[in-house]
């Protein structure tokens, strides 16, 4: 990966370790930081743990992405940081945000858990920032592990001293679970078991939500920002879903990974193909002639009945996730973010994306073609 950025890289447990270490590193606590509303509820968590205040920014209501010109100046020019998301491999503008930091002299920190392989203005997503994190979890599938890519070579070693302080040491268990989490999940998938996967998942701490948003739990939050900056702090939230998102790995999982990340351009080549089929369908947001295709994590398409639209896919069991309704500012409130400027176009989106897996782009068409689902803006009968 250091090789396709051009940039020295660290590999860390899990994205959001990796972006808490990043934080820490560039950001004062106390700061505020632009980031998106359209976002795991997990970052908000992190971004508080490191002590910033979270600023939610004004969004493009047809992919996601941070709209730079919906930013007032006086926002800007109270900011220590800006964090991007690249929501499902999306690009965010990010040269323009590069060159806005630079004239403020902050940080830029790029979130690219979900852009592997995205490229914007002829160069690799997560190639703008001082620093950026990677998952390796999404396109690669190891379900584990992320990297944090850095600008400054000189900066590796402090870098891996800060995030070998918070790692807890490597344990049995954790690295038997991961070892048999995907043939368990085979096997309950393989006979039709979906419950059953389900409550497999939640007995091993991988998934924990009853909504899309995880409980806020505003009183023991306002407490534990009392310690921040401190990850311990906040532990209970930055951990949901993922609890070994802080533990050192084994040589199994880092076997794995090394032999995942070697069939990533398979991947990478995989997903762009289903993004080109899906973009090419009437529920596709409107994209720039002449756009490269993304090899996206997911396609937001935008649907006007969303509810219909995913009871339909399940029906098929086919799911979708990495839903992020409401908006942080909404879900979070004023006593924990700056509510966003501009907040139409990440209600908009937030309400209508259907974020759909490009590697089943042929039976996806055919359960929206079937169930007749209307995109976004087109009248009944349309």
């Amino acid at each position: 990966m250091g090789t396709r950025l051009g940039r020295e890289c660290l590999y860390v447990p899990s994205c959001r370790l990796g972006l808490y270490v990043a934080l820490r590193h560039w950001c004062e606590p106390g700061g505020k930081i632009l980031m998106s509303p359209v976002n795991d509820d997990v970052i908000l968590f992190v971004v508080l743990a490191a002590g910033l205040r979270p600023v939610q920014a004004p969004l493009s209501a047809t992919d996601g992405s941070i709209d730079v010109d919906a930013v007032p100046e006086s926002v800007w020019k109270g900011l220590r940081a800006v964090l991007t998301t690249n929501l499902y491999g999306n690009p965010d503008q990010a040269r323009r945000l590069r060159g806005r930091c630079d004239r403020l002299g902050i940080p830029l920190i790029e979130d690219a858990a979900h852009a592997i392989g995205s490229v914007t203005d002829g160069a690799p997503v997560g190639s703008f920032g001082d620093a950026a994190v990677f998952s390796l979890s999404k396109h690669v599938g190891a379900k584990a592990g992320g990297f944090l890519a850095v600008a400054d070579p000189a900066l590796r070693a402090p870098l891996e001293r800060a995030r070998d302080t918070l790692l807890d040491p490597v344990r049995l268990t954790a690295e038997l679970a991961y070892a048999v989490r995907p043939y368990a999940e085979s096997a309950v998938r393989g006979l039709r078991l979906a419950p059953a996967a389900w409550w497999a998942l939640r007995l091993l701490g991988l998934q924990e939500r009853q909504e899309i948003r995880m409980p806020l739990r505003p009183g023991e939050l306002r407490q534990a920002l009392d310690a921040a900056p401190s990850l311990t702090a906040l532990h209970s939230w930055v951990r949901v879903d993922m609890h070994d998102y802080r533990i050192a790995p084994g040589r199994l999982r880092l076997r794995r990974i090394q032999h995942l990340l070697a069939r990533l351009d398979g991947r990478l080549s995989a997903h762009r193909a289903g993004t080109e089929r899906l973009l090419a369908t009437r529920w596709a947001p409107p994209v720039h002639p002449g756009s490269p295709v993304q090899p996206l994590f997911r396609v937001p398409l935008l649907v006007a009945d969303r509810e219909t639209a995913v009871a339909a896919l399940a029906r098929r069991r086919i799911t979708v996730g990495y839903l992020y309704d409401p908006p942080l500012d909404a879900y979070a409130g004023e006593r924990f973010t700056d509510p966003s400027p501009s907040p139409a176009g990440a209600v908009r989106f937030a309400r209508h994306a259907l974020p759909v897996d490009p590697l089943r782009a042929g039976p996806v068409i055919d359960v929206l073609t079937s169930a007749g689902i209307r995109p976004l803006g087109e009248p009944p009968g349309g």
